[in-house]
């Protein structure tokens, strides 16, 4: 079942009424079915891979290889760790029960919430649409699927082939912009996931709250990489260059921004602009960006920049293109420093101490991603616990991401909620508690009229 961009709010209202139709019968809740939702998403993105790679190139402009680590790895490996665990994630779990509440037995179960709204980002537009749409059919949801009009090739893909492989009827898509998601909150849902920018975020939040719709946020912001004097400083300039250089930087847990000790500095620089030509090498000089509006937003923050640009700077206007560029010292109020970048521009400061960059971040909004280098476990851990954040690595960036055991998600103005693996199952399930107490034994002295000797007993016992 699909409807389109110029959907009226009637038309959204019925699909929307047919899905709680679809759920309230049950046949969503089999674990039979689950896993053969989970499992067609997963022959959608293999079977389907080479559409895939053609429409992202059309929208993003990445090759066939970029789009298949970028949107189908990630998902595969989640969808085998669904497959190898929900039968366990279904189970009730028990739970003790205090001396005084027994004899008793307690549980928690998970159901499935109802009809859930999917809200895809343009940046990985098949990997952080899909990947939360198998987790809700995982914990047995119906589904709405909304994904970016700012990928539309993409877009129209998705709604041509999710009811070809998924159960079209409880799985639909709704294509349109920001009105139509508007729409489809105003309409209430049991859960809405969003990825996407922080204010879009907001707004996705005011919507979803007229009708207590609960939210899952997966937002962005300015993910720091704190370089300690003593780290490998080859490893972490190639490893950073590489993860800032996917989807030209577009990528929500990209490194937005170094701190490095001011002694490695130049080194760090100089590794780092290597880095970049080399892993760049054989590839356009400059990176893509999604659209002018975006393209123009960088170009103006690299121009308002009272840095030093000690690699690339490159623009191409026509193509809306930028050459990956270095940026040494920048004011760190300036835009570079304030807002997300999401494009292949990386800032550089340095600071004189560890502690100094722990204060520098601290002093923001908590970022989705952070990223410290250091051989020593002390100082990388000291980082990791001074600093609230998403997530965290040590000596690498963004991994965390393809381990689909770890919880994925932000805190503060990166995110609210998180998913992937167990957590995405319990994300859009709900945890229902159930006591269970035999008829026998029922103690007089439970109910009133209390007399003195028994309020005094009742005191004792609770």
């Amino acid at each position: 079942m699909t409807t389109h961009e110029a959907a009226p709010t009637r038309a959204l209202s019925e699909t929307v009424n047919s899905l709680r139709q679809v759920f309230a019968s049950g046949a969503t809740k089999p674990i039979a079915w689950r896993l053969a939702q989970v499992e067609a998403v997963e022959r959608l993105v293999v079977e389907r891979e080479a559409d895939i790679a053609e429409a992202i190139g059309k929208d993003l402009g990445r090759n066939a290889f970029d789009s298949w680590f970028g949107e189908i790895v990630g998902l595969k490996g989640e969808i085998a760790e669904i497959r190898k665990n929900l039968r366990k994630w279904m189970k009730p779990k028990k739970h003790s029960v205090p001396l005084t509440q027994q004899p008793a037995s307690a549980w928690v179960q998970y159901e499935p919430l109802g009809v859930a709204l999917i809200i895809g980002p343009w940046n990985y537009p098949v990997l952080l649409t899909l990947s939360p749409l198998v987790a809700a059919l995982a914990a047995g949801n119906c589904v709405v699927v909304k994904p970016s009009e700012l990928a539309p090739a993409t877009s129209t893909l998705l709604t041509r082939l999710i009811p070809e492989y998924l159960d079209p009827k409880a799985v639909t898509v709704v294509e349109g912009d920001g009105e139509v998601t508007q729409e489809l909150l105003s309409l209430g849902f049991d859960h809405a996931f969003f990825t996407g920018g922080t204010e879009i975020g907001r707004k996705i939040m005011a919507g979803a709250a007229a009708t207590l719709t609960p939210v899952t946020l997966e937002l962005g912001g300015k993910s720091p990489v704190i370089i300690a004097a003593d780290a490998d400083l080859d490893v972490a300039a190639r490893r950073i260059a590489w993860v800032k250089l996917l989807n030209s930087g577009q990528t929500c847990i990209a490194p937005d921004y170094i701190l490095v000790e001011r002694s490695v500095k130049d080194a760090l620089v100089a590794k780092i602009a290597a880095s970049l030509r080399d892993l760049n090498e054989g590839q356009p000089p400059e990176k893509r960006i999604v659209n002018e509006r975006q393209f123009q937003r960088l170009v103006a923050n690299l121009g308002a920049s009272k840095g030093t640009v000690a690699a690339g700077g490159g623009t191409d206007n026509a193509a809306f293109a930028i050459e990956p560029t270095v940026v040494v010292d920048p004011d760190v109020d300036e835009p570079l420093m304030r807002e997300e970048i999401f494009g292949p521009i990386l800032p550089i400061l340095a600071v004189d101490s560890v502690d100094q960059a722990i204060a520098h971040v601290k002093a923001g909004d908590k970022p989705l991603g952070l990223y410290v280098f250091s051989n020593s476990k002390e100082t990388a851990q000291k980082v990791v616990d001074a600093i609230p954040a998403g997530g965290a690595v040590i000596n690498h960036i963004a991994m965390h991401f393809l381990i689909p055991s770890l919880p994925f998600g932000g805190v503060g103005a990166s995110g609210i909620g998180a998913y992937h693996g167990e957590y995405g199952f319990q994300t859009f399930s709900h945890r229902k508690a159930v006591l269970r107490k035999p008829a026998k034994p029922d103690l007089s002295f439970m109910y009133p009229p209390y007399t003195d000797k028994t309020q005094k007993l009742m005191r004792k016992l609770f």
